[in-house]
């Protein structure tokens, strides 16, 4: 196994050397889309928080991506299986990349439906935009509490090294589905997390809400029920918008609102249900008053 400092950087200096012009090119298309139809996907003040937001993530990343890899070495000296050997070097690659899109898949309904996993995730789905920036505006805490879901993967066989590889290219995958510019891809729908379902997973529409959670492969929201395909036109961003762009207001909007639910607790299964519980949550006694919104 490659040491993993070494190795880490090696494969954090691929990811910004082939992903970070693959980027640009993108954004690029995507501005000369909007000129060329006279539409608007960007605003400033949007994307500034974005970058705000992204520094923040790229700075926890740093501080954390040895942590993630030594967790992911400890738990592989107790695998499973031994797919490495197993399998040849595509099938594994292949094995791999669905094995990480299933993790991505439970890592990420987690972030909708427990609640101090949304107080972390709801500042990427706080822009009303959608364009290819939108897949940069990254939770400060997300590289630190991807940690123990990923950390699973290598109980199930996969050498971290291949987790650190493919996942790249995965990541890089969930890039393309932020922009309106693609329209849906017919039988692509099918088994690809397309630009069309993942507009969906940004919307605010009654029935986009808590939909299309995969990051490559559809299949998994199709089988477990919570694929929806993009019919009407998407809203985007909050239920209850945060009409901010601030990146430190934005990640510590939803703790302050468990903070002060905790305050009212009357139990600890109260206090343990506002903190784990799915966002929204009310004891049954609870009545809410006529301006209360619903949940974000």
């Amino acid at each position: 196994m490659i040491e993993n400092r070494s190795f880490l950087g090696l494969t954090d200096e691929m990811a910004y050397l082939v992903g970070l012009p693959i980027v640009f090119a993108l954004i690029a298309i995507e501005v000369l889309f909007m000129a060329f139809k006279h539409v608007r996907y960007y605003k400033w003040d949007d994307t500034l928080g974005t970058l705000g937001m992204l520094a923040g993530n790229v700075a926890m990343g740093a501080a954390t991506k040895s942590l993630f890899f030594g967790c992911m070495v400890w738990t592989y000296q107790y695998r499973l299986l031994d797919l490495q050997a197993a399998l040849p070097p595509w099938l594994l690659c292949l094995m791999a990349l669905f094995l990480i899109d299933l993790m991505f898949y439970l890592w990420h309904r987690a972030s909708h439906r427990v609640r101090f996993l949304w107080a972390i995730h709801l500042s990427h789905h706080s822009s009303q935009e959608m364009n290819f920036s939108v897949a940069f505006r990254q939770p400060v805490l997300t590289p630190l509490f991807k940690i123990p879901f990923f950390s699973l993967l290598p109980i199930l066989g996969l050498d971290p090294t291949i987790i650190v590889v493919v996942g790249t290219i995965s990541t890089l995958w969930g890039v393309v589905g932020h922009t309106q510019i693609i329209p849906k891809l017919g039988i692509a729908e099918w088994f690809l997390n397309t630009p069309s379902a993942h507009r969906v997973h940004h919307g605010i529409n009654p029935q986009y809400v808590d939909k299309n959670y995969a990051n490559v492969f559809i299949c998994n929201d199709r089988l477990l029920g919570t694929y929806e395909p993009e019919v009407e036109p998407v809203r985007y961003g909050l239920i209850n918008q945060a009409n901010t762009q601030n990146p430190v207001t934005l990640t510590g909007m939803e703790w302050v609102k468990i903070w002060r639910d905790l305050k009212t607790a009357r139990s600890l299964r109260e206090a343990v249900c506002y903190v784990c519980g799915p966002p929204g949550w009310k004891p049954h006694y609870f009545k809410p008053v006529a301006t209360q919104a619903p949940r974000p």
